[in-house]
Parts: structure tokens; C-alpha cells; sequence
């Protein structure tokens, strides 16, 4: 797919990746529309940083673990868009915690946000898709997806989740809609841990370097334009898995 002049719906696109992603596609010469939940600010200063560059965009306040809020959303984008290309589920929380101390509103916090909203995303885009000609689904998980990492046990099970998810939808979704998925390794620091457990992480591997957002948006880009590839996982990590 041309990038060029379609319409992209980038959900937790105000700040990291997400900020990355839709600027990446505003460049390409689309219309980006990016949702946040708490991050208004952030969400008007990507607006803006789009805008100056010559691009379109629109931010709209989305609580994804909020099935009507999801609704509420696509009747927005239908009075703003005739029609919607693509869409990239990027908004996730991840939350350290020991398994023995998850509870049921840890697990479904998590889980709503990572693993039901991309869903119910996907399906409002898609029936909106399949109306108009077709259009892409890109995932963004997490090579905890394919890796399991105990401290984060709800998200390495979400994003596992959402890997399945993508292989799913590209059978069901066939011919008219592709849908692959990326799986970044060290692109940002999480919040919780230290400039010191970072560093020795980024020496451990193959690359010796950390990645950057722009390096998802790239991959990002290079699924809407791949025609030919549809159920699949491009992993970015700087070679981290070859070691795990």
C-alpha cells in the first residue's frame, strides 16, 4: 500500500513509540489520527509537531479498555473520514509484578488494555475496511511475546496474546485486509529501571547498541507497504533473542 493520502489511525500515538510511528506515517503523506488516554498534553505537542512539518493530524482522547468508548471513537472518525486504511495498535501499559501477587484487577487492567481493545479495534476498523476497499492492521507487541519475562508476567502474556491474534485476523480478514504484527526488543528504557541495569543490558547484545523509536516506525512502514506479507512477526531487538 501507498502510504501516500490514506487515512491512519495510530492508537497511544501522543508519546514513544506511538509519537514515532504517527510521525513516520505523516511524513509518508498520510493523515494520521493518533488516540491517547491521560496524555493530552503529549497528544497536542505531536498535533503540532505534525502540523509544522506540513502534515494533517488529530488527537482524540481514547480509553481503549472502555468497549463504548472504542464505539465512540469510530462514530468521531466517521463524521471526520470517509474512510480508514490503516490502523496500528500501539497503546499498552506494562506493569512489573510478581506472579504469586497478580490480582484479578491487575490481570484485567492489563489485559483490556494490551490484548481486548487492540481486538475490538481491529474488528470496528475492519468492518469499516472491508467497506472501502481494504487496508492494513499493524500490531505492535513485544518480544516478551516470544520470550516470556516472569516480572511481567500479564504483559509477556497480553502481548502473546496479541501475536495470536494477528495470525487470526490475517486468515479471517483475507484477501481485503493484511495484518502482521513487530515485536521490539531495547528500544526505551523502562520507567521502573535503572540507567544502570539498562546499560549492561544494551553491552549484552549481538549489536551493542539500543534501538530507537524511528526503528519501529520504520518497520511499521514497511508492513502497510509490503504487499505480500500478512500474518507475520518482524522481531526488532538488536539480536536480543539470538541470545535468550
Amino acid at each position: 500500500m501507498n502510504v501516500e493520502h490514506k487515512i491512519a489511525l495510530v492508537t497511544g500515538g501522543a508519546r514513544r513509540v506511538g509519537k514515532a510511528i504517527a510521525i513516520a506515517l505523516a511524513r509518508s503523506g498520510a493523515r494520521v489520527i493518533i488516540t491517547y488516554h491521560t496524555s493530552a498534553d503529549e497528544a497536542a505537542i505531536t498535533v503540532a509537531e505534525i502540523e509544522r512539518s506540513g502534515g494533517v493530524a488529530t488527537a482524540v482522547q481514547c480509553d481503549q479498555r472502555d468497549l463504548d468508548a472504542i464505539d465512540r471513537l469510530f462514530d468521531r472518525l466517521r463524521l471526520d473520514v470517509t474512510r480508514l486504511d490503516i490502523l496500528i495498535n500501539n497503546a499498552a501499559i506494562m506493569e512489573r509484578q510478581s506472579a504469586l501477587e497478580i490480582t484479578a484487577d491487575d490481570w484485567s487492567r492489563v489485559m483490556d488494555t494490551n490484548l481486548r481493545g487492540p481486538f475490538f479495534m481491529a474488528q470496528r476498523a475492519a468492518q469499516w475496511m472491508i467497506n472501502t476497499g481494504g487496508g492494513v492492521i499493524v500490531n505492535i507487541a513485544d518480544l516478551s511475546a516470544l520470550h516470556p519475562w516472569p516480572s511481567y508476567l500479564t504483559h509477556t502474556i497480553s502481548k502473546s496474546g496479541l501475536i495470536t491474534l494477528t495470525q487470526g485476523l490475517a486468515l479471517a480478514l483475507a484477501p481485503t485486509i493484511r495484518v502482521n504484527a513487530i515485536a521490539p526488543g531495547m528500544i526505551l528504557k523502562p520507567v521502573e529501571w535503572s540507567d544502570d541495569r539498562w546499560v549492561k543490558m544494551i553491552a549484552a547484545l549481538p549489536l551493542q547498541r539500543e534501538g530507537t523509536p524511528d526503528d519501529v516506525a520504520e518497520a511499521v512502514l514497511y508492513c502497510v507497504r509490503s504487499e505480500f506479507m500478512t500474518g507475520q512477526t518482524i522481531v526488532i531487538d538488536g539480536g536480543r533473542s539470538l541470545r535468550v
